[in-house]
């Protein structure tokens, strides 16, 4: 029972809650084991996940058919090529694929791919993976069905609701790995079965379900920033950023091991980023595999882990808690600012040189997020491009320590202040506030999106911002990374202006300060816009929850600030004001949006 305690902390709320939950959850899981090739046994769901992420508008019984049609050609492929292995040949699955599609003529039409078929395989890739949306609005997405009929559905054919559960999720999160798509699904699963037997089916499956919908979005959002990372930025940002994660998880392995596995880590996230979703399944095995054999030299905290069968030992791996800190001795780092032979080892090997330099800082700093380790170790590679060409270099790479501290602490202050005025103002009027400092920063995307973004970046604050301070720190940068990384997929797709674009992609580790320190964008001019195309009130908005009403007063500071992006707080503070007082006055009124009508049309314009 206890290894499925860390995959059961994931779905479920608690320990507690998910008792009933662990002997069902065991079963499913333990129909894996006497499996001798899991990635045959499920090659069905496999492909399913592959034609879902990459054709997001098909119906369900449309990637059925797809799949199915996948999965005759592999092991037509098995026939054909008998001296290859079982994965050897899945491989090809990918190529098989998009072959297929644009073979289809209709369906390249249907997702409108035509342009991507007339180009070579390799091209033809990048091609469709610039064609997924996770952020698409697919109103039939995650709309939960009538509990009654999803139980009679269970008992009739349990498969298809695991399936309906696989196509869902995967075309709503086209970035999300395989293995984790698998996994959940066989957690829903078993979600489903138990809480079909609740009086209160309704409730369960609107409240009890959101655990697993939760991390799902999460994680998702993890995935796409990984996969960000490897297309936007060169190979050794992105496995510096995996050996920095590998790094706090486990800080007692050597680094040998560790740049190994970084390697292997950054190749597989490549993998499962362009869409490969057999080799991604196969890849993660394989690497569990591997990291299960070591575990004595790894880590402890993975044993309880290895116990578990496919699909949940490596969702389970990845989410275990970081290993103990060794007890290091202030020597090994010191030798990269104060060792007189630094340039000469940087001249010979400088990638094993840099990288073992951020093992050492980082299983010190197990505390640091990501991002701010990524930003020491720039400012040494700066230091040493530098230093190395003077006659004494020594004399000036020496000042390494205290750089590093200061990129430390500047990072640290910037994320207090955020705090102390999320503290200060109130969740409302810090949301305001931020409403107003990127609507001036990036008043080229809609107030919808500003509005979106800026939820996005108070929710952070509302979770981080009471934690303590390292943990605060940590937290407030870890969120940062992933909130700026969809505002720069929404540049890429659709460019926004050029300090955006700068911020985005002049280095990954500074991407936060950049923006932080983006001032107004001097260059946009608002079409002029009437007081009613500003305040666009109706009357549901008098009906309407504080959150909705937060939201429509945020739409109209947008709208404000675009308009007049030099007015002083004050002002904004009272055109405020009179946009309270005038959804108040109106909402007291029988005709309320009649008199939203009147009231923008004949009064005086509220940022006039």
């Amino acid at each position: 029972m206890k290894t499925l305690r860390p995959i059961c902390f994931l779905v479920f709320f608690s320990y507690v809650q998910c008792q009933t939950l662990l002997r069902s959850l065991l079963a499913a899981a333990l129909c894996h084991i006497n499996s001798q090739n899991y990635l045959q046994e499920n090659l069905r769901d496999i492909a399913s996940i592959m034609v879902a992420q990459f054709l997001q508008k098909l119906t369900y019984e449309e990637v059925q058919t797809v799949a199915e049609e996948l999965v005759d050609l592999a092991e037509k492929c098995k026939i054909l090529k008998s001296h290859e292995s079982p994965s050897e040949c899945s491989h090809q699955l990918m190529t098989m694929f998009l072959e297929h599609i644009c073979n289809n003529q209709g369906k390249a039409d249907k997702q409108k791919f035509s342009d991507c078929c007339n180009i070579n395989n390799k091209a033809r890739l990048k091609c469709f993976l610039l064609y997924k949306k996770d952020d698409a609005d697919y109103s039939d997405i995650f709309q939960i069905p009538n509990p009654e009929q999803i139980c009679e559905m269970d008992k009739v054919n349990q498969v298809s609701v695991k399936e309906r559960y696989i196509y869902e999720t995967s075309r709503k999160h086209p970035f999300l790995y395989g293995p984790t798509i698998l996994t959940m699904s066989t957690c829903y699963e078993t979600a489903i079965q138990s809480w079909c037997q609740e009086e209160n089916k309704t409730e369960c499956f609107q409240i009890k379900l959101e655990p697993i919908r939760k991390y799902v979005r999460e994680i998702s959002l993890r995935h796409h920033h990984l996969c960000e990372i490897g297309i936007k930025f060169n190979h050794k940002v992105a496995k510096a950023v995996e050996l920095v994660l590998l790094t706090k998880k486990q800080p007692k392995t050597d680094f040998s091991e560790i740049a190994r596995l970084a390697v292997d880590i950054k190749n597989l996230h490549q993998t499962c980023c362009e869409g490969d979703v057999v080799a991604c399944v196969l890849g993660r095995s394989q690497l569990m595999n591997y990291t299960c054999s070591k575990q004595s030299i790894l880590s402890s905290k993975i044993s309880p882990c290895c116990a578990l069968p496919e699909p949940f030992r490596g969702e389970c791996a990845i989410n275990s808690e970081n290993d103990d800190e060794p007890d290091l001795p202030s020597l090994p780092l010191s030798r990269f600012t104060e060792d007189r032979f630094v340039c000469a080892q940087f001249s010979n090997k400088p990638d094993d040189f840099l990288q073992e330099f951020l093992y050492e800082y980082s299983r010190r700093h197990s505390e640091l997020a990501v991002p701010v380790v990524s930003r020491v170790d720039t400012v040494y590679q700066n230091l040493l491009a530098k230093c190395c060409k003077l006659e004494n270099p020594l004399e000036c790479y020496s000042h390494g320590q205290e750089m590093f501290q200061r990129v430390v602490r500047e990072s640290r202050e910037r994320v207090k202040h955020h705090c102390d005025l999320h503290e200060k103002l109130g969740d409302a009027n810090f949301h305001d506030w931020l409403i107003i400092l990127y609507t001036k920063k990036a008043p080229q995307l809609s107030a919808q999106e500003l509005v979106m973004f800026i939820k996005n970046m108070g929710a952070a604050a509302t979770k981080c911002c009471p934690l303590r301070d390292e943990q605060q720190f940590a937290c407030m940068e870890d969120s940062a990374k992933l909130i700026l990384g969809g505002l720069c997929r929404r540049h890429e797709a659709e460019p926004i202006n050029a300090g955006v674009g700068h911020c985005c992609d002049a280095s990954y580790a500074f991407r936060k300060p950049r923006f932080d320190d983006l001032q107004v964008n001097g260059t946009y001019i608002s079409p002029p816009l009437s007081c009613g195309q500003v305040i666009n009130l109706k009357e549901n908005l008098c009906k309407a929850q504080e959150e909705e009403f937060q939201t429509e007063k945020q739409k109209f500071l947008s709208n404000l600030v675009k308009q007049k992006p030099y007015a002083t707080e004050m002002q904004f503070q009272s055109m405020l004001a009179d946009f309270a007082h005038l959804v108040e006055k109106c909402c007291q009124t029988e005709t309320s949006e009649m008199c939203f009508r009147e009231e923008v049309s004949l009064s005086p314009c509220l940022f006039s």
